[in-house]
């Protein structure tokens, strides 16, 4: 609190010397100024942002004139622009840039931004003037879209605190500000373990069953940390997935199986677990402050679940499916190692090497076949193509827009007129300091509220570049990461609303990834690969038996991807309706999945100590089960297209634009999907994707409607 009552004071010529404080300009309505940031501009220009806020709050609240829409919600719209503008640069230097300064400088500036948001909402002649307009929102808004702002601000503050007693309140926004230590610190934790173990391979025998594209990854990998003539298997989920599927050494893939799910579980000053334990406290105890049984209620409450028993109910329709799929993958995986002699049980670093030599010997396809063909600038081209086809978008690189990173390029997204609708930023690259994993974000969101403002999105990725000069080559695996972030790009960039607040992405979290899992599906269709699959060396494009033996290895291997994912969401869900004020992160995990019965061959996707979906910041804290809900969507949603003319049906295209890409949160979410489909959705469509039987009784229970 003393922090931000110092930056009120700090003087005004801050604004005028620190560029990261002006309205972006240049071309599309302005452009982040990424070329004129330096760290030590950041610290300053958050102090005073904040400080203006703060100030525009203050005059809003003490409003002599009534409350009225105008007034104080669309002036509370317009309030933050600045500290908008710099906390988008600031994610971004502590996401992709996060070098030891930049970390210092999230330690410290965390909590005083959780502050800067208590102190928002704790402030009660704004809640009064927000209240007065929600309850009255009949006659004080003009338009469903205003009174959709209006519910969303109000349903925001309420669950944030404003209406608690003023002990409540302070000891409220104290917990937030412990929350954002515990999750600096655990995001920082598992940076410096990604950072910190890397397999260095120092002989030829090492190399044993790698292909060529990855050993020349691992040698660009090996030479941009000094060890010329090595080879790295970096710690990061595109660089040891590979390495799991292709390595004949056992020992070294055991190795690097270890370093993987260790990260931040290696009992050092690093060591995740105490973060677990008192970050899992410290939201339950809010929650009950907050009028909520259990942390996970809380969350899901303004969810499309509404309950957590009813996002359990979807989870434990499809886990007995998926745990059944597993014994079937895992007994023709150990039937394969018993034939070679092996000599050895199914161990959880055996398990993507011996399903592709299943897949091999089942399908005669195996993933060096078709890496060859995913050149990583074809595929991004590929689905710029896709976009075209559907919604007529239209990329072209763009001019005269600063980047953060030589890694990062720029695309300017028109309609079919030419009409500009937004920039896309690319940063594909994994690089030390490099927030591992992939995400999709908004540098801007789409709004019309005082003109048209064109939304600005950028996708970054951790994909391994290949040798100076050589192809850059991607797994399967990773052509559908890539085309999942552009599908949450593709949802920022169609927003069409007036107010920033419901713009793009700003939807409920089990809404939010259906864009982009329904967009993974036109990956595996064939107009696609034959124009876009080329050999990076020939040219040739992808044989067409080879896209057959894809299509037909569609539900291979699914019960491991489900059980992994699962399993991580079961877990979150469980964590946070946990009683009792001690939790021991390690204990909970194992007692957990013996509970629900876990495979042994399968560890999680993510365990709890680098579940930084959970535990680094609150993005999907009791949350991560909207993966599963939302592909129920997405299954749902795809069956539309292939009901009628097929992936590229434009009409399909335009309804699923029209009344779900474009819409944000300015209408109910089942709303959305029903005026889409026409129905509410069901589970059989995801169950029909991953080869699993239909779901028995549980399936109308976890039905997302």
């Amino acid at each position: 609190m003393l922090m931000l009552v110092a930056a009120v004071a700090m003087p005004a010529v801050l604004g005028a010397t620190n560029p990261l404080l002006a309205p972006w300009s240049g071309p599309y309505g302005g452009v982040p100024p990424f070329d004129k940031v330096k760290v030590e501009l950041i610290k300053p220009a958050l102090e005073a942002a904040m400080a203006e806020k703060l100030a525009a709050v203050d005059r809003i609240a003490n409003d002599p004139a009534p409350p009225t829409f105008d007034n104080t919600l669309a002036a509370l719209e317009r309030s933050g622009r600045t500290f908008d503008r710099v906390g988008r640069i600031y994610g971004v230097w502590t996401s992709e840039l996060a070098t030891p300064d930049v970390r210092a400088l999230a330690r410290e500036m965390e909590p005083r931004l959780a502050s800067l948001d208590d102190r928002i909402v704790q402030n009660g002649k704004l809640f009064a003037r927000i209240a007065a307009i929600y309850e009255g929102r009949a006659e004080s808004c003009k338009t469903p879209e205003q009174a959709r702002l209006a519910w969303r601000i109000y349903t925001w503050f309420v669950r944030a605190g404003a209406r608690l007693d003023p002990a409540a309140k302070k000891r409220v926004g104290e917990i937030n500000e412990r929350l954002a230590t515990l999750g600096t610190s655990f995001g920082q934790n598992v940076l410096a373990d990604e950072d910190g173990y890397v397999l260095v391979l120092k002989e030829e025998r090492d190399l044993a069953g790698l292909p060529l594209s990855f050993r020349s990854e691992a040698a660009a990998s090996a030479a941009a940390r000094g060890l010329t003539g090595k080879w790295a298997v970096l710690n990061i989920r595109g660089s040891v997935g590979p390495f799991l599927t292709f390595s004949d050494r056992r020992d070294l893939r055991e190795t690097a199986w270890r370093n993987f799910v260790s990260r931040g579980d290696h009992g050092d000053e690093r060591d995740n677990k105490k973060i677990v334990a008192e970050t899992i406290a410290l939201r339950a105890e809010r929650s009950r402050l907050l009028g909520h049984e259990t942390y996970a209620q809380w969350r899901v409450a303004d969810s499309m679940a509404g309950t957590p028993e009813r996002a359990m109910a979807l989870m434990e329709a499809v886990w007995p499916a998926a745990v059944g799929r597993v014994r079937e993958e895992v007994a023709a995986m150990q039937a394969v190692a018993d034939a070679e002699g092996a000599g050895i049980a199914i161990a959880p670093w055996d398990y993507r090497y011996y399903a592709e030599k299943v897949r091999k010997a089942r399908y005669d396809l195996d993933e060096g076949q078709v890496k060859p063909y995913l050149q990583f600038d074809r595929l991004r081209d590929g689905m710029f193509w896709v976009t075209g086809q559907l919604y007529g978008f239209r990329f072209k690189p763009a001019r005269g827009v600063p980047v953060y990173h030589p890694d990062v390029h720029v695309w300017e997204v028109s309609d079919g007129a030419g009409k500009a609708l937004g920039l896309l930023f690319i940063d594909p690259w994994a690089r030390p300091g490099k927030r591992s994993g992939a995400r999709a974000v908004a540098l801007r969101p789409q709004e019309t509220m005082d003109g048209g403002v064109l939304p600005l999105v950028a996708i970054s990725t951790n994909f391994v570049r290949g040798r100076t000069g050589g192809p850059n080559l991607m797994s399967w695996d990773g052509a559908r990461a890539l085309f999942h972030e552009f599908g949450h790009a593709l949802h920022g960039l169609s927003s069409r609303v007036t107010y920033p607040s419901l713009s793009g992405l700003g939807v409920a979290d089990d809404l939010v990834e259906l864009p982009s899992q329904i967009m993974e599906r036109w990956l595996w269709t064939p107009e696609l690969l034959d124009r876009f699959a080329r050999h990076y060396g020939t040219g040739d494009p992808i044989p067409r038996d080879l896209v057959e033996k894809i299509d037909r290895t569609s539900t291979f291997n699914q019960g491991f991807a489900t059980v992994e994912q699962l399993s991580s969401a079961l877990v979150d869900m469980k964590a946070h309706v946990a009683e009792g004020p001690r939790f021991d992160a390690a204990e909970f995990e194992r007692t957990t999945l013996a509970g629900l019965g876990m495979p042994r061959e399968i560890v999680m996707r993510h365990r709890m100590p680098h579940f930084t979906h959970v535990f680094g910041s609150e993005a999907y804290a009791a949350s991560y089960y909207s993966y599963i809900w939302s592909d129920v969507l997405a299954a749902d949603a795809f069956e539309a297209f292939t009901e009628e003319k097929g992936p590229y049906d434009k009409a399909v295209a335009r309804r699923f634009q029209e009344r779900v890409l474009s819409v944000g949160n300015t209408v109910d979410p089942a709303e959305a999907y029903r005026a889409f489909r026409g129905r509410d959705p069901a589970i059989g469509a995801l169950m029909r994707r991953r080869g699993f039987a239909e779901a028995g009784p549980g399936a109308g229970k976890a039905r997302p409607d």
